[in-house]
């Protein structure tokens, strides 16, 4: 299992990716800038819900269980952020 360090930055990196592709849009789509902006409070929500999970496992004392629910937060980011991006291609259509 990698450790919760790591798994933190990975979720700032990807946040923070989500976030500087919504700066760029804002800047060539200045007229859908609400919501756009709307994008950016998603990913900060993420963020926050994410980080929330990280810092109460479920059960700390049993491994196994803690495993599961860090590959769970895992997954849930890939597919938060991947969501994100995907909102975001639609705008820029």
């Amino acid at each position: 299992m990698a450790s919760v360090k790591r798994l933190k930055k990975d979720i700032d990196y990807l946040v923070e990716e989500v976030v500087t592709d919504c700066y760029l849009s804002i800047y060539f789509h200045s007229e859908r800038k609400e919501e756009i902006v709307g994008v950016m409070n998603k990913a900060v929500e993420l963020r926050n819900e994410l980080f929330g999970r990280i810092n109460s496992p479920a059960e700390p004392h049993n491994k196994s269980l803690v495993a599961k629910h860090y590959a769970q937060i895992r997954r849930d980011m890939f597919a938060g952020v991947d969501a994100l991006f995907t909102e975001l291609s639609e705008l820029n259509k």
